[in-house]
């Protein structure tokens, strides 16, 4: 059956094309499996809580009649502004229209969030366009920059509120707007689109606008908010939908809310952080953590941008998901929340999840696998430009930028034929990592590893759970050792500033694989352990148990200085000056580079899963999400890959080309 929302009807009607619901909610309380709900184009001030679940095969459809001409939006518009003699400007509103949850008294703040008690969950808008928290009137009336921001003319927009009576009242620096003349608006609303129950499973959103909401911190351990998500259910597929100016995350793809485990740490102290990350993991069993139950979301071809915590975060709740094509770009450009959540895509526990064709950009962090990223695949992505503009400060307690993040798993975690183009690449703090066919530019580096791993203290401290392949069963326990990793067929350029430079952070600006220096080879690691004596000497062995693991490096090119790991054998090094840069033409990215001057007669071996083998702790291979084997003869672009294997991640060297 087909269901009709148009807020712009004479008055409200029953859900028929002639005398359709005038909101979505209205259409969300009757929608039953297979029905399609076709939504008219306008502003639909509203949270929508689906009440049924579809069924596979079967799904209830939401569906904008025109693309993005339905717009779901947690903001009411603020008219009736008076200027004050500072020339910021003030209004009022009365706090019932907040109902139970106000945004101006509700902090952003929880778990692993740095930045102390600062900001609201509120926001204000001038046409659109999001305005900056100030602590005191004063502080709004001079309007200065900030120099945290990555917009500094942006940051100069400032908003006060404070409570009155039982009413909010509002002070904006409009830099010069007249508010009663353009459009001026404040989250209301939690959120826009988002089951307050669990199981309401095999929803599909498609062709929506969905913005402006006052959602709060998601932390890994704690429930997670944010403006679009499926709370704890199965078989939800959002598409072609604008997603913005959530003040937290845009897609929630997780997690449980179980008051007995939600902020622990915030508010008690006395379990390790990590300790809790632990018990949320098993006590996920318990709220039915399965393959049957939760996950298996596919996430495709959206815009997510403006969201000041992440585009896509998730814990737990996205096991077995697709996440495809989708543009995420400008996230925590504001620069006003501090905390180790936030990215383009933030993932913890991404069990078979697969990202692959996205384009990630002007993001602090693009991709984040955080525990778990056991059969994780990032593959065919663009990653470029996370990293802060030069005249903008660190936040204190922010983290550092770049391309991709994989922290305290243990694999298979597998990286390929990806473009990694901003100052820093990738960081790893984890094991059991293949990177294949990928075209680095940016720094590697690898935290806390080295030969004896147990001089690191706090990555000593994370043990972390692996799983029974493709499953959400626990299989055990263990601290990060490092290694268990793969470079095989990879472009490394020295694009960015010379090794001898090191971020504010400290973190290394080298690229290349040389960073796995300390590291031994399989045939050096295997030596310790007698595996012919029948009878060994445990004690012997139990330096080894917490040794680091072994690596593999082979067939890489390392172009404009970029060092190679000192055991590598058949590749090829060149101090040449290299040229790698996108620029968009006509909205699409285009790579121009002149690295295949240089390369085009290696010849390197085809890379299977035979190749890889098994990481070392959960004893899976780097496989596909049914078992079945990878064959890397398919490009970043989905060109073939013939007899004669180049290294990166295009088949046929090219000068100019659509990359986006």
């Amino acid at each position: 059956m087909k269901i009709y929302v148009n807020a712009k009807a004479g008055r409200d009607g029953n859900g028929s094309k002639d005398l359709p619901f005038k909101r979505i909610s209205e259409a969300a309380k009757v929608a039953q499996p297979g029905d399609e709900v076709i939504v008219a184009s306008g502003i639909y001030r509203e949270y929508v809580d689906p009440k049924n679940a579809g069924l596979e095969g079967a799904p209830i459809v939401y569906r904008s009649a025109e693309p993005l001409g339905a717009v779901i939006t947690g903001a009411e518009l603020l008219t009736g502004w008076t200027k004050l003699a500072s020339g910021v400007w003030t209004a009022s509103v009365d706090n019932s229209v907040f109902g139970t949850y106000n945004p101006y008294t509700t902090y952003v703040y929880g778990d692993w969030y740095f930045a102390g008690r600062s900001r609201h969950t509120g926001c204000v808008y001038l046409n659109d366009k999001a305005l900056y928290e100030c602590k005191t009137l004063e502080e709004c009336i001079a309007g200065e920059a900030t120099e945290y921001s990555w917009e500094p003319e942006a940051s100069k927009l400032k908003w006060f509120a404070q409570q009155e009576d039982g009413r909010t009242v509002f002070y904006c620096n409009f830099q010069g707007a007249d508010p009663n003349r353009e459009k001026v608006e404040i989250n209301v609303r939690r959120r826009c689109f988002f089951p307050s129950k669990i199981g309401v499973s095999y929803i599909t959103v498609s062709g929506f606008a969905i913005e402006k909401a006052a959602t709060t911190w998601a932390p890994p351990a704690a429930f997670q908010d944010g403006m679009i998500g499926p709370h704890w259910s199965k078989g939800w597929i959002i598409e072609d939908c604008d997603i913005s100016n959530s003040k937290c995350a845009g897609i929630s793809l997780g997690k449980y809310f179980d008051p007995a485990n939600d902020h622990y740490f915030t508010y008690k102290h006395v379990k390790s952080p990590t300790q809790m990350e632990r018990d949320a993991v098993c006590r996920g069993q318990f709220h039915g953590w399965s393959k049957r139950r939760v996950g298996s979301h596919i996430i495709r071809r959206n815009n997510i941008h403006h969201c000041e915590q992440g585009g896509i975060i998730g814990r737990m709740g996205g096991v077995f998901s697709v996440i495809e094509d989708n543009h995420i770009y400008h996230i925590n450009n504001m620069m006003e929340l501090g905390g180790a959540e936030i990215a383009g895509i933030k993932l913890h526990a991404a069990i078979d999840v697969t990202m692959r064709r996205n384009y990630i950009h002007h993001c602090t962090m693009g991709i984040w696998t955080d525990w778990e990223a056991q059969g994780t695949r990032i593959t065919q992505n663009l990653l470029c430009c996370n990293q802060r503009p030069a005249f903008a400060k660190q936040l204190p307690g922010g983290m550092m930028c770049q391309d991709i993040f994989v922290e305290v798993g243990h694999g298979p975690t597998l990286i390929d034929n990806n473009l990694l183009l901003s100052e820093v690449s990738l960081r790893m703090a984890t094991e059991g990592v293949a990177m294949v066919h990928n075209l680095i530019c940016g720094s590697f580096t690898s935290v806390g590893g080295g030969t004896d791993n147990i001089t690191d203290g706090v990555l000593r401290q994370r043990y972390t759970p692996y799983h029974m392949p493709h499953r959400t069963e626990v299989m055990g326990f263990m601290t990060i050792l490092h290694g268990d990793d793969r470079f095989y067929n990879n472009i490394f350029v020295q694009k960015w500033p010379d090794g001898s430079q090191m971020t504010e952070n400290h973190e290394n600006l080298e690229v290349g694989t040389h960073v796995m220096d300390a590291y031994p080879t399989y045939e050096e690691w295997i030596s310790h352990f007698d595996m012919e004596s029948e009878t060994p000497d445990m004690g012997a062995l139990a330096k080894y148990h917490f040794s680091a693991l072994p690596v593999w490096s082979e067939g890489n090119a390392y172009l404009g200085g970029a060092k190679a790991y000192c055991h590598e054998k058949h590749n090829l090094l060149s101090t040449a000056p290299v040229t790698v840069e996108v620029k968009e033409e006509d909205g699409v990215p285009v790579l121009e580079t002149n690295l295949y001057d240089f390369i085009s007669d290696m010849n390197c071996p085809l890379i299977t899963t035979q190749t890889l083998g098994m990481a070392f702790e959960p004893e899976q291979r780097f496989e596909n999400n049914d078992g079945s084997d990878i064959i890397f003869d398919t490009d970043y672009l989905g060109d073939h890959r013939g007899l004669s294997v180049l290294p990166g991640p295009f088949a046929a060297p090219v000068k100019k080309v659509k990359v986006g």
